[in-house]
């Protein structure tokens, strides 16, 4: 037998259990929005230009550009198609960018912990260092929120043999970061069940527009064309759709403009369409938790 991660079982979509979404729909999409933040100079980093020498003041203002002006106009374009978007966040944010948070709770946003900066990664880390790390999270938004997060997206979606574990310890309910099914899926931990909401591991800015260097217009049309794709689908079973989007990346304009037009193409099917946070996803999955495998 092959070495396996044992995690989650072998289940094929073809034989599950059947259900609707709220409002009828048998296609629920949300919206994933990177809120990040970076330390200057130190650990890790995204670049529009790598290789560029210290002190790097040219991908550092790149960057900036995300939390002082892109993520606006992203949480304002998802707001004209009533899109509340589910908040990717790193907490550092609370205390670099309070406009930006107050505006994405005016939108409705649902805050997903992301860690306390993206200059982080969990690779590495001692279970003891790990298990604080993520606690100081939770408590970060707890104290800004009034609750702690239900969602965990790690930073550069790293994992150690423990996150899982300790995810469930902490009393997350769901993870975002794995792209396994098309429907949510409940992932094996040492006290309880955690549920792997579908995250867009290639429906992704970062990974598709800086990793692969994709066009704005080819990361829409992959948009139109997964949307598509999965409504059709979904008239067989229930299925989940997400985008993933990050403040300094499709929130510059010209890849704004090109994002604008594959939203425009969804909220044109909404009748269709459960528009929700991943939470919510979560929740509904969590009220009946026979629904995923």
């Amino acid at each position: 037998m092959l070495r396996t991660h044992g995690r989650y079982d072998y289940s094929p979509i073809t034989d599950r259990p059947d259900y609707v979404w709220p409002n009828g729909a048998r296609l629920a999409l949300y919206v994933g929005l990177g809120i990040e933040d970076y330390a200057f100079g130190e650990g890790m980093v995204e670049d529009i230009a790598p290789g560029t020498p210290q002190p790097d003041f040219l991908n550092t203002a790149w960057r900036d550009y995300g939390n002082r002006v892109g993520a606006f106009r992203l949480i304002d374009r998802l707001t004209q198609h009533s899109i509340a978007p589910t908040v990717l966040l790193n907490t550092e944010v609370y205390e670099t960018a309070p406009a930006l948070i107050e505006a994405a709770r005016r939108a409705g946003a649902e805050f997903v912990a992301h860690g306390l900066s993206n200059s982080d990664t969990l690779t590495g880390m001692s279970e003891g260092d790990e298990r604080a790390y993520i606690d100081a999270v939770a408590a970060a938004i707890a104290k800004a929120e009034g609750a702690p997060p239900r969602g965990w997206s790690s930073p550069w979606l790293a994992y150690t043999e423990n996150t899982f574990d300790l995810l469930a310890e902490a009393g997350y309910g769901y993870v975002l970061g794995l792209r396994l099914d098309d429907q949510p899926v409940w992932l094996k931990t040492r006290s309880r069940p955690l549920l792997a909401v579908p995250y867009a591991v290639e429906l992704n800015d970062s990974s598709t527009i800086i990793g692969r260097q994709a066009d704005a217009r080819d990361f829409a049309e992959a948009i139109i064309d997964e949307f598509e794709e999965m409504l059709a689908a979904a008239e067989e079973r229930p299925l989940v759709m997400s985008l993933v989007v990050h403040s300094f990346i499709s929130g510059q304009p010209f890849r704004l403009r090109a994002l604008t037009r594959a939203l425009e193409h969804i909220a044109a099917r909404r009748d269709r369409v459960w528009f929700a946070r991943a939470g919510d996803i979560a929740r509904f999955i969590e009220a009946d938790p026979a629904r995923a495998v």
